[in-house]
């Protein structure tokens, strides 16, 4: 009997999250045999252009093509598999008070109407492990606490006949994971290796901003080792041009001082249905052992 492939879905909220979180994981399962899908629930329709270089009249005109097309550039580059789920993007509200979403915004969709095509795509996919944000969003954007809650929902309904029935047969992902990388310990740690190397370091202000905050890395349960796939990373990351300044804060620590001081990406494991004992370095563990034995 031929063996079962590991497949991986990794849900997240705009184009350019999937370069910006996880990337190095993903980059590093796919050369490696695994089956790696991206769903991006929303176009990034609303997203501001970050890039100066990009800020030009016939980009913004069509900042949704454009966007679609850096997506398409970067999955190339990660060589992984990709699906829109076809939301549209709520924007990041700002002042005080905030504005309102804008009506038909993928944060305003009702729980039933924004989690059917990602548990269609669960029950086709047939994911082993999936990958989202944290109850917070990672950051508090609308659609990344969206994108949390429908992972979620996806993850737990999936598997049960009588929930969205017409979505595909039943399908049970194993283990759902959140996205932890970016945590005070990290960031301390490349700090001290630019100081340590003679180089300015870019991070005391965001380090002091940590001072009073509860910092995530207390829930990191899974370090997956993917330095050799930090060039991969980058290179997607840039491919989202609008979003990305090769010149920015992204990049400001050289590849082989990061390699050296923080050598994974990190996650918390929220849920599992296999013997899967923490820490881990392997968003599979527990799970090659149980295909090995259905085989």
């Amino acid at each position: 009997m031929a063996e079962e492939k590991l497949r991986l879905l990794a849900v997240h909220a705009h184009p350019d999250d999937e370069a910006s979180k996880g990337s190095a994981t993903v980059a590093r399962y796919v050369r490696e045999g695994v089956d790696v899908l991206i769903a991006t629930c929303t176009g990034g329709e609303r997203g501001s252009i970050l890039n100066p270089a990009m800020d030009r009249p016939e980009v913004i005109a069509n900042l949704s093509g454009v966007r679609h097309q850096e997506m398409e550039n970067a999955i190339e580059i990660l060589g992984a598999h990709h699906a829109w789920l076809g939301f549209v993007d709520s924007g990041l509200p700002e002042g005080d008070p905030l504005p309102p979403l804008p009506e038909g915004c993928f944060a305003l969709e009702p729980m039933e109407i924004a989690a059917e095509p990602l548990v269609r795509l669960v029950r086709t996919f047939k994911p082993h492990v999936m990958t989202t944000y944290d109850e917070n969003g990672g950051y508090p954007h609308p659609d990344h606490v969206m994108c949390h809650k429908v992972s979620v929902e996806a993850f737990d309904a999936s598997a049960d006949p009588d929930r969205y029935p017409g979505c595909g047969e039943p399908w049970q992902p194993l283990k759902l994971y959140y996205h932890m990388t970016f945590h005070r310990p990290r960031f301390q740690a490349l700090h001290d290796a630019m100081v340590s190397a003679g180089l300015e370091s870019p991070y005391a202000e965001r380090l002091e901003q940590w001072e009073n905050v509860e910092d995530h890395f207390k829930r990191v349960t899974t370090q997956v080792p993917c330095a050799d796939y930090f060039e991969v990373r980058d290179q997607a990351l840039i491919a989202h041009a609008t979003q990305v300044d090769p010149s920015s804060f992204w990049f400001a620590c050289p590849l082989e001082i990061q390699k050296q001081a923080w050598p994974t990406e990190d996650y918390e494991l929220a849920r599992s249905f296999v013997d899967a004992p923490t820490p881990e370095d392997d968003l599979f563990a527990g799970v090659r052992d149980r295909l090995a034995v259905s085989r």
